[in-house]
């Protein structure tokens, strides 16, 4: 008897310790060469991977820790849904429970379901953990959803399961990163459980998984939005796309990637709140930039954090409700006579990444144009200048312009025609298609007034008109 348990600890702590080094050599064959950030990254890894197999509540939990990153032993109670004909295209997952305040839950999956098309339901699946150690409040929940989403449930579209709290790690005497209360270290620390099993559940349900969070509302069509994100980035590898700028929302993975990252969870879950893993776990896995797309495609409307009940107001202002999907941004290049400040440059005002072009305080006469590789029917443009940073470095006077007839051996075009005027640095004009007696070759900022404030210009939308 002493023999086979000593046999099994040796090949449980085997399991444990190639998972950790899985983690530690996964990029060895990506890099060549990494630069300092990524070599302090790994080093984290390492050390923070010995501290947990060293740990001793892991030596005498150590069949917690091999059950819990060995994933083939849970048994998910699942409360309703069906179960999958065929693979999806996308799964939503979110995680809830129970709040000592409101709770937003069913609001969340309205603006899911309502906020999308037929065609587009048809290609998804939505994925909810009930999480609460609380089995009577789930099993109520449970039989709201039941009440309200009966057409969803039944046509396969919204799942809702529980992982069983025996299938967690223990939760109690964690290390207090960062001086955190205990209270505060549990709950983030159970919150990492919570997402690792429902990712795991949703490793074959779809070819990509949709992160958001219990109390967030959805832009109209934010599946096609999405889906027109992912090709355009058809060419260049990803680990993950951002749609929102908050928290762990908006965040979109390669399914195939879901083992993994449940894995890395669970090993590291009581290092550090979830949404500072996934900045690891993305570099770890070769993506060092963050990719945002805008705009942002969900908006936290919660009042109230699901950690004891206090004021959350926290607002992502990059969101729109009814963006029409993504701006097209036809191709184009861009010049200005404004001075650039460091890498921030003139493109990175057009491209569809988090990134901005920042000048030096411009006078008037100065200007930011487009000129269009081919001209198209524009139906809307909408520029914005400054950031949250830096909130005075707006365009304090301007307007915008559409122009025609590309100039000779010129950046420029010879006529243009006004449109509209900026307003506290932010322009938005829709319903341009007949603006200009035709198509327009050019697109111009023209700066009206000197300023002493420098120039963010964070982001030119073009959106053009359909069929054109």
């Amino acid at each position: 008897m002493l023999v086979a348990m000593r046999c099994f600890l040796k090949r449980s702590l085997s399991a444990a310790v190639a998972l950790a080094v899985l983690l530690l050599v996964i990029n060895v064959v990506l890099w060549t060469q990494e630069d300092p950030e990524i070599q302090e990254l790994r080093q984290r890894a390492r050390i923070v991977g010995l501290q947990e197999l060293e740990a001793d509540w892991n030596k005498e939990s150590l069949q917690r820790l091999v059950n819990a990153t060995s994933f083939s032993n849970i048994s998910y109670q699942r409360f309703m849904g069906l179960p999958l004909l065929q693979k999806k295209v996308l799964t939503v997952g979110l995680c809830s429970i129970k709040r000592k305040r409101e709770n937003y839950l069913l609001d969340t999956l309205r603006s899911i379901f309502t906020q999308s098309t037929e065609d587009e339901l048809r290609k998804m699946v939505v994925v909810v953990h009930l999480a609460d150690a609380d089995q009577q409040w789930n099993a109520q929940v449970a039989e709201s959803i039941a009440r309200r989403f009966t057409p969803q449930l039944l046509l396969g579209r919204l799942i809702v399961i529980h992982a069983p709290s025996e299938y967690y790690p223990r939760l109690k005497g964690l290390k207090r990163n960062f001086n955190d209360a205990e209270d505060r270290v549990r709950f983030r620390s159970k919150q990492n459980v919570d997402y690792a099993y429902l990712m795991n559940f949703a490793v074959n349900l779809s070819t990509y998984y949709l992160m958001i969070e219990d109390d967030v509302i959805c832009s109209k069509s934010f599946f096609t939005a999405i889906m027109k994100a992912v090709a355009s980035r058809q060419d260049s590898p990803w680990v993950m796309l951002e749609f929102s700028k908050l928290g762990y929302i908006g965040k979109l993975y390669h399914s195939s990637d879901l083992p993994l990252l449940a894995q890395f969870l669970m090993l590291f879950y009581q290092e550090m709140p979830c949404d500072w893993l996934l900045v690891h776990f993305r570099l770890l896995l070769a993506q060092k930039d963050v990719i945002r797309i805008k705009p942002s495609l969900f908006q936290h409307v919660g009042l109230y954090s699901s950690f004891q009940g206090t004021a959350n107001k926290l607002i992502d202002d990059d969101f729109e409700e009814e963006p029409f999907v993504l701006p097209d941004n036809p191709p184009a290049d861009i010049f200005t006579d404004i001075m650039a400040f460091d890498h921030y440059r003139a493109a990175n005002a057009y491209s569809k990444s988090q990134e901005y072009f920042w000048g030096h305080a411009p006078s008037a006469g100065n200007s930011f144009v487009l000129v269009f590789t081919q001209p198209a029917r524009l139906s809307r443009i909408q520029i914005q200048t400054g950031s949250d940073q830096h909130p005075e470095d707006y365009l304090q006077a301007g307007l915008v312009e559409l122009g025609n007839q590309k100039k000779s051996g010129s950046f420029n075009c010879v006529r243009y025609t006004t449109i509209g005027l900026f307003q506290r640095g932010y322009f938005d004009r829709r319903d341009l298609e007949n603006s200009t007696p035709t198509a327009p070759d050019c697109l111009r900022i023209m700066v009206t007034a000197n300023q002493q404030e420098w120039l963010i210009i964070r982001n030119i939308r073009v959106w053009i008109k359909r069929g054109s």
